[in-house]
């Protein structure tokens, strides 16, 4: 079973506003100046265009990864919703939606 496009697109939107949250955080800006202040004190004396490089690559590493944890947080939750459809499918047999509606027509 295939998510529907707009609850993926709900679910990516949903992921946006928590990354760009997270980046508004103040513990996260005091911990990356202390990630730069550490990396800049194992790296004193490279030169430059090397550490430049290295850090493109290590963004691209980073940004492949978050693509993956994307890719599986969808996955779950597109297992998840399968999970309750074919439960609720089970739970509402034929015999319990008629006692459901005899118990409150208006509702089903």
């Amino acid at each position: 079973m295939e998510l529907p496009s707009w609850f993926q697109s709900a679910i990516e939107q949903r992921m946006d506003q928590v990354a760009a949250w997270i980046e508004r955080q103040p513990e996260l800006r005091e911990l990356r100046a202390e990630e730069r202040a550490a990396f800049d004190a194992m790296f004193p004396d490279t030169d430059q265009m090397s550490l430049l490089e290295y850090m493109a690559w290590e963004d691209k590493h980073h940004f492949k990864r978050a693509v993956e944890n994307e890719h599986s947080y969808l996955q779950g939750m597109s297992d998840g919703v399968q999970l309750i459809v074919a439960l609720l499918h089970d739970w509402v047999t034929p015999d319990t939606k008629r006692e459901m509606q005899e118990a409150d027509p208006n509702k089903y």
